[in-house]
């Protein structure tokens, strides 16, 4: 039914937001504007055509992304206001751009992989291996590159066995997952590790067919034989789930490391009480802002009234999580880093249908890394001043781009 337009104020202005790089975890100073002033509003963003609707607070985000008049896969192929300079998704469409029924096909069959079960399969490896890279950092001696040692290689390492790679085997896909996630203009450097990737790709899933695993790869494989995604679908999905699972973490996880050493007190609550890990994970997965400006938008399938706003069929929606996670309405003290908080969970990992699938392996995966470093290295510091870590520029995820520390050394 179509909403009567009289009964709703007038669409406010548009906004233009240039998302300009922040210093650190600096929350972005626009999002706090027009959460607090405009919690509905329309952007215009530095690349595309057009304006799009802003959602900012937590239960409108919650709405938007739970209801099914709003689409993603509508957006492929439309020339919108963007953060990225090429069309949002111009390419194949994977699990991000489609909408049910066939996105629920797709997930209920990567489903399988990421449960409680794979995840317990997954952490001895994972607690092997960050302390394997420690090894050679504490072997190395202070100074040292924490982004390099550990928050770069790991997830990397993680995912690829996660896949279904041998254990050892992720320095073969190591290389190509950095031109991969390069923000780099080589195309062809891209191109050639996107190929190389698909091959290893293609040849596990050709093993797994022969060979059943509970890994990614042999639940993919399965479905496919079994005909309920096709031998193209099953190759998507794997890179998708391959190249989110290091860049994501990556940076996630150095920003929360960058968040515990410029935050004394809460570091020691962890050395004090290491039981608080998982729930200061929590914390820490709705304080860092773990992108620039906006993802995936969404487009009004039918006219939606929300928050007193008309939003009119074939409008685009972007949902802002980061500033949803600051909410002050939902989180008192938005801007405290609070292991004791209470109350309703975040929304880094999104929300309805679109959850992000990985959420379990993130958490363990940042569960693993701080302990592992805790334990390993009880009195690390930053090496620089906390405004002197270089963190990354021009991208869509924000995280540090070295992360240098120190620590007490025996040998010295």
């Amino acid at each position: 039914m179509s909403l009567d337009p009289a009964s709703n104020p007038p669409a406010p202005a548009v906004r233009p937001w240039t998302v300009d790089d922040l210093p650190a975890l600096e929350p972005d100073p626009f999002l706090d504007e027009v959460l607090r002033e405009e919690p509905i509003t329309r952007i215009a963003l530095p690349h595309g055509s057009g304006h799009a609707w802003l959602v900012t607070r937590y239960e409108d985000v919650r709405f938007v992304t739970s209801d099914p008049r709003f689409s993603r896969e509508e957006v492929v192929g439309r020339d919108v206001t963007s953060m990225a300079p090429q069309a949002v998704a111009s390419q194949t469409a994977g699990l991000q751009y489609i909408d049910p029924p066939r996105h629920t096909r797709l997930r209920r069959v990567v489903a399988r992989a990421f449960t409680a079960r794979g995840m317990e399969r997954l952490r001895p490896m994972a607690e092997r291996t960050a302390h394997r890279m420690l090894d050679a950092m504490e072997k190395a001696g202070p100074p040292a590159d924490l982004m390099e040692h550990l928050h770069t290689p790991f997830p990397i390492a993680v995912v690829c066995f996660f896949l279904g790679a041998d254990e050892d085997d992720w320095h073969q896909w190591a290389g190509n997952s950095e031109a991969l996630l390069s923000q780099s203009t080589d195309a062809e450097r891209n191109r050639a590790a996107r190929m190389a990737t698909r091959g290893r790709v293609v040849d596990l899933l050709r093993r797994r067919r022969d060979e059943p695993r509970d890994d990614l790869a042999g639940v993919l494989a399965q479905a496919a034989e079994a005909g309920e995604i096709t031998d193209d679908e099953a190759v998507s999905l794997a890179m998708a789930v391959y190249v989110s699972g290091g860049h994501a973490v990556r940076n996630n996880s150095g920003s929360m490391m960058y968040a515990l050493l410029t935050h004394p007190e809460q570091l020691e609550q962890l050395h004090a009480d290491p039981a608080l890990l998982p729930r200061a994970v929590e914390e820490l997965f709705r304080f860092v802002p773990h992108r620039n400006g906006v993802g995936i938008p969404r487009i009004a399938l039918e006219d939606v009234e929300l928050g007193g706003h008309l939003i009119r069929a074939g409008e685009v929606v972007y949902n802002a999580y980061v500033a949803a996670n600051r909410d002050p309405g939902v989180f008192p003290d938005p801007d405290a880093l609070d292991f004791g908080r209470e109350g309703p969970g975040h929304l880094a990992f999104g929300h309805g249908p679109h959850f992000c699938l990985a959420a379990l392996m993130a958490r363990m995966e940042a569960e693993v890394m701080i302990r592992a470093v805790l334990d390993r290295f009880p009195g690390l510091r930053l090496a620089v001043p906390a405004d002197e870590v270089e963190f990354q520029r021009e991208g869509l995820i924000r995280g540090p781009r070295t992360l240098p520390v120190t620590w007490w050394d025996d040998r010295a």
